[in-house]
């Protein structure tokens, strides 16, 4: 390549991940990866019981047949891209799954399924799985902060449309991709790389698909590139390239924050778990209902309304338009709906994985107290580096009671510590296991690096 290729990022990238080893990487990364991994696997196993679920795998079955992939959570095997993509819709598809603040993505539910495939098939241990999955997120966060937000404004999912790029990377690593191949890789994946928020105007299926289509695209381009194919040197910066075409013009990208930092600043430790099964754009206003909940006098009945307040660049996520958010006629709605969420943590004190049960949202408490609650833009919030929010409630004797969240829980600056990450994986893959492999699989996960087969550690402590 010539000097100016060299200094696209598809290269800098290519350089620096190319050479990167377990040794170098720091034991906070290390042990941080393997709670992320810990987390998405709970994730998927909850899942694994949904009925769309059974029809997406169904539906990867029926273009492709059996295969000697593993699904997490079911007793039959995919071949190998359409476990991929089973696998990160599993993880994806409760919307509970770690997030890359600010990258406004989920780096995990793409980054996973892409490493667990490449890893067996090219029977790398699990050292190197562990490196691979790092690679991931650090580059789909890279990628995805760069952008400021400007993907979400264009109507772009980052989940999808970002993520195929890290998955591409740590997936290409395992294959043993060299620094031009890596290079090519990315430039191949980017005609393949996709996803959109069309899906929150029905509630329909289609953005859990995203990071698991994101990780079946990568495995293509890693072959594609292993086998000599050419693709664009520069997929991002390029005049027609991920920034240029995708991103808002209203938005400055800092083209520096995609390649900046390699090996100094782990995006890994800024990584957040969720504590809810919502959109994390809702969480600081969930924290925010509970505190007034709790420590004032407030009850549903004396509310006479209730303002939520969050960055503008949310609202038409999780606000709008207002009567729709106010009745949610799906989970997945549910899941989108400020109005809703404010309200189940107003009235019970949490949002858990049983508030999306369609008893939950029809519960006519619930559903008038959402018609006393209207949504506004935050000022001061700092967004997009953290999903901020704040609640105001207004009851019937004229108190008013304002709680303001400016970091949400679960960020790099209020993290969930080791204990919470492990009672949530506990809780979800309890709904599908028991409790002895429940704990074999928190234990064994934890201890990741002593498996020289990826498969082996899937087959015995993930399907049931």
């Amino acid at each position: 390549m010539s000097n100016l290729q060299d200094e696209t990022i598809s290269s800098k990238l290519a350089h620096f991940f190319n050479n990167l080893k377990y040794d170098d990487l720091p034991e906070q990364v290390i042990h941080r990866a393997k709670l992320h991994i810990l987390d998405a696997l709970g994730i998927a196993v909850a899942s694994s019981i949904e009925s769309y679920s059974k029809v997406s795998f169904n539906s990867l079955e029926d273009i492709c047949g059996a295969g000697d992939y593993q699904v997490i959570g079911f007793d039959r095997c995919l071949p190998y891209r359409e476990a991929a993509v089973m696998n990160g819709f599993l993880i994806h598809s409760l919307d509970y799954d770690d997030t890359h603040v600010a990258g406004v993505i989920h780096a995990s539910a793409s980054a996973i399924p892409a490493v667990l495939a490449a890893a067996i098939k090219y029977n790398a241990d699990a050292h190197k799985a562990l490196v691979a999955y790092i690679i991931g997120v650090e580059t789909s966060a890279r990628i995805g902060m760069a952008a400021k937000g400007g993907f979400h404004k264009r109507g772009f999912h980052p989940t999808g449309l970002v993520g195929c790029f890290g998955a591409t990377m740590a997936a290409g690593t395992l294959a043993g991709l060299s620094v031009s191949e890596l290079t090519h890789a990315q430039g191949i994946v980017y005609s393949m790389a996709a996803g959109n928020l069309e899906f929150l105007e029905q509630g329909a299926w289609t953005k859990r698909l995203h990071p698991g289509w994101a990780a079946g695209c990568a495995l293509t381009a890693i072959s594609f590139a292993k086998n000599g194919f050419q693709g664009p040197l520069s997929p991002y910066e390029g005049r027609f390239g991920l920034y240029k075409t995708c991103s808002s013009d209203e938005i400055k990208v800092d083209y520096k924050l995609a390649s900046s930092s390699l090996g100094d600043d782990w995006e890994m430790l800024k990584v957040g778990i969720k504590p809810y099964p919502a959109c994390h754009l809702t969480h600081a206003c969930i924290d925010a209902s509970r505190e007034i909940r709790n420590n004032y006098n407030v009850t549903f009945e004396n509310i006479k309304h209730i303002t939520a307040r969050v960055h503008p660049e949310s609202m038409p996520v999780i606000c709008d338009p207002i009567k729709e958010k106010r009745r949610p006629k799906n989970s997945y709605e549910a899941q989108f709906s400020l109005p809703y969420l404010v309200a189940s943590a107003i009235c019970r004190d949490r949002v858990a994985l049983v508030d999306l049960e369609n008893e939950a949202f029809t519960n006519l408490e619930i559903l008038s107290l959402c018609d006393r609650i209207s949504c506004e833009p935050m000022k001061g919030s700092l967004y997009p580096r953290y999903f901020s929010g704040e609640v105001e409630v207004t009851t019937l004797n004229g108190e008013i009671f304002t709680v303001r969240e400016e970091i949400n829980r679960g960020a790099d600056k209020k993290p969930l510590d080791e204990n919470e990450i492990i009672n949530k994986f506990i809780e979800n893959a309890s709904l599908v296991m028991s409790s002895d492999q429940v704990r074999l699989i928190v234990d064994h996960t934890m201890e990741l690096e002593g498996y020289d087969s990826l498969s082996y550690f899937l087959d015995n402590f993930i399907k049931h």
